[in-house]
């Protein structure tokens, strides 16, 4: 019998089944210095979660239900993920743990704030790398974890994550994969800003008035490999771990992004102007992309808005993205 807990995420400002503010857990915080966005509402609805509750249920499992409104709760949670203490000290997963965790996701930023607690509890700190750690990796593999999608129109035009990966978003079939699938190892982007990327990243903003993409310059640079090198303008910067950023309009960013093949993909949209044979200037995009284990981003004109998971920030100096193979799982049917 498996001990199932059913975890939900709002504020401390709002009543269970709420939504999520500026620094609570469905985001993670709201300064650019840990990675996260301002203020995101995403409304819980309760009838998914007791579905999905009465499901695990009746197929013989203990569930607990949570509604977490602060990191430290959220922690509360994992440490029932933790394995038998280690000889060196160190805070592990329990590769045989008969407890299993199902995040109720009102989107993707809701899903990455319980994984980034989850690398914060269990990635050993530089000085204590174990021997039996992966040499391609800065942590253990991670415990996999249930999706329970709450927003049904995100499985279509939308395209949350657990729609891309197709995952079920049935809660019964949430069900029936955590506790009789498979779990199935996916890439997780770290970032040198303490934080954690699952679908992907993008650069850039557009001018509210037109909606036309405003011009931006940085150092793009992936495994040695110089996309842009700060002195000309950018129109969009992808980082994808999966395809949620692949496309900026008509305009295809990314090249077959793959969340299970150990690199982040990238490209930078970069407006080139042309002649016509009849002499008249155009401007086209033209897009450079690379792939690799690590890309880094350097700034030159001051704060760049992105997206981040469907979070919001501002970059304001170099970061850093690695990737860490197979380092998260979810289950599946």
């Amino acid at each position: 019998m498996y001990d199932v807990v059913l975890l939900t995420l709002g504020s401390e400002r709002d009543a269970p089944g709420g939504g999520c503010g500026s620094g609570g857990a469905c985001c993670g915080g709201a300064s650019e210095a840990t990675g996260e966005g301002p203020e995101e509402r995403c409304e819980t609805p309760r009838v998914p979660v007791l579905a999905c509750a009465d499901a695990l249920t009746a197929r013989g499992a203990r569930v607990t239900t949570v509604t977490a409104r602060s990191d430290a709760e959220i922690d509360e949670v994992l440490a029932g993920l933790d394995g038998p203490p280690r000889a060196d000290g160190l805070t592990w997963p329990d590769p045989d743990g008969k407890t299993r965790l199902v995040v109720a996701t009102a989107s993707d930023g809701q899903l990455r704030a319980v994984l980034r607690r989850l690398v914060r509890r269990y990635a050993p700190p530089p000085s204590r790398r174990p021997a039996d750690l992966a040499e391609n990796r800065t942590l253990p593999d991670l415990p996999p974890v249930g999706v329970l999608p709450l927003d049904p129109a995100r499985a279509g035009a939308a395209r949350d994550l657990a729609a891309q990966l197709g995952l079920p978003r049935d809660p019964a079939a949430v069900a029936a994969a955590v506790l009789g699938g498979t779990a199935r190892r996916l890439d997780l982007l770290r970032n040198d800003g303490g934080s954690v990327t699952l679908d992907g990243a993008l650069l850039g903003a557009a001018d509210d008035a037109t909606g036309r993409p405003l011009a931006w310059r940085a150092r793009v640079e992936v495994d040695g490999t110089v996309l842009s090198d700060g002195t000309e303008p950018i129109t969009a910067c992808a980082i994808g771990n999966a395809g949620g950023y692949a496309r900026l309009g008509e305009v295809a960013l990314l090249s077959d992004p793959d969340p299970t093949d150990g690199r982040v993909v990238v490209g930078v949209a970069v407006p080139v102007v042309a002649r016509s044979a009849l002499g008249r200037k155009r401007v086209r995009l033209e897009v450079r992309r690379a792939r690799g284990r690590a890309v880094a981003v350097v700034p030159r004109d001051g704060k760049v808005p992105y997206l981040d998971d469907g979070v919001e920030g501002e970059l304001s100096r170099k970061r850093s993205w690695w990737t860490e193979p197979g380092a998260w799982a979810v289950w599946t049917g």
